[in-house]
């Protein structure tokens, strides 16, 4: 018989042990499946970190992919650090983008700086609606934020598609289903040869990072998150906590939603989201909803995608074989958090206790 039993012994040093341990039974799984199929895994893992930070053109293409995963992640954080389970990030990116992208559209004639402001904020703005639509629903009707939140990513899909397809179908496209690329005024700018979304990454965590520390706003956030009934006794508002840290994880969602949209597509487009919604919920629970350490995991995990597709290149391995390899490591990394919060105990049957 086995049982699972809480942990309450467990200290940094033994998490941090069990973590590495992790990834080098990852590495070392990983390796005997490169064997497998025929190549040297040492040459194999140095070409995955070539191809993610083997020059500058590769470290800028990794950061890009780092960047809406680092946002993702720290609105995704603000959520579940009350136990609102936000998995709808995909679609809040997409609905900030298309809050964005209208401005982008049919404002293009204000000054570069005013017409970037407005966007940033309507952005946050169409993100944080979309993620409030669960929170009202939760608050009412005790509903499911999971599943909620989830369904919604497909309807913001669909949203964006019929806005390809019809309103905003670009009519010098030849019929194309695209909108139109948006014009300089509305493309953020470049600073050290990327777009100054990492800056604003920066910016967040930061900003996050005290205010989850340090402010009335984040006590409130740990203390629901804790337990309702400790909440409702110590005078919370719960409900008024709930909506406003939903609109604050679903807005800085939605600011992904505008830089990708205004640094990296410079169009609207139902694939613009690229599943960064998705990967920000692993990333948030690797990094134990530490808003400092959700940076050097999420750029991990930006050089993970990046040097699996590096490989597929230099040794001809399947898109498939890349994506077996980087699961396997993630499958590792992630079940790791499972023997740090609980302790496995082995009795034999028939025994009684």
């Amino acid at each position: 018989m086995v049982r699972m039993i809480k942990r309450t012994d467990m200290t940094k040093s033994k998490a941090t042990s069990i973590r590495l341990t992790a990834v080098v039974l990852a590495l070392l799984c990983s390796s005997l499946f490169i064997l497998i199929m025929g190549h040297n895994p040492v040459k194999v893992y140095i070409s995955m970190l070539s191809g993610a930070f083997g020059s500058k053109y590769r470290i800028i293409e990794t950061m890009k992919v780092a960047i809406p995963i680092i946002i993702a992640s720290i609105g995704i954080m603000v959520a579940f650090k009350m136990k609102f389970w936000n998995i709808g990030g995909e679609g809040q990116i997409l609905m900030g983008a298309c809050f964005a992208t209208y401005f982008a559209l049919y404002f293009n004639h204000l000054p570069k700086p005013l017409l970037l402001l407005l966007m940033f904020v309507a952005g946050l703005v169409g993100g944080g609606l979309w993620a409030v639509i669960p929170g009202l629903l939760k608050i009412k009707y005790d509903t499911n934020e999971t599943i909620i939140t989830l369904m919604l990513n497909y309807i913001a899909i669909k949203w964006v598609t019929y806005l390809q397809y019809g309103p905003w179908k670009d009519p010098n496209a030849q019929g194309f289903p695209k909108i139109a690329n948006f014009e300089d005024s509305a493309i953020l700018p470049k600073l050290f040869g990327l777009h100054i979304g990492w800056v604003i990454a920066i910016v967040i965590v930061v900003i996050v990072a005290v205010m989850m520390k340090y402010s009335k706003w984040g006590y409130n956030i740990s203390v629901i998150g804790e337990s309702l009934d400790t909440a409702r006794y110590s005078g919370i508002k719960i409900n008024k906590v709930i909506l406003t840290s939903v609109f604050i994880s679903g807005g800085i969602c939605g600011i992904v939603g505008f830089i990708q949209a205004s640094a990296v597509d410079q169009t609207l487009t139902a694939h613009l989201s690229a599943g960064y919604g998705f990967t920000a919920i692993i990333t948030t629970w690797l990094s134990a909803l530490v808003p400092a350490v959700i940076i050097p995991v999420s750029v991990l995990f930006a050089a993970l995608v990046k040097g699996g597709s590096f490989i597929q290149t230099a040794f001809q391995i399947p898109n498939s074989a890349s994506d077996i390899l980087q699961s396997m490591i993630l499958f590792f990394v992630i079940g790791s958090e499972f023997f740090v919060k609980y302790n496995l105990v082995f009795k034999k049957g028939g025994q009684n206790g």
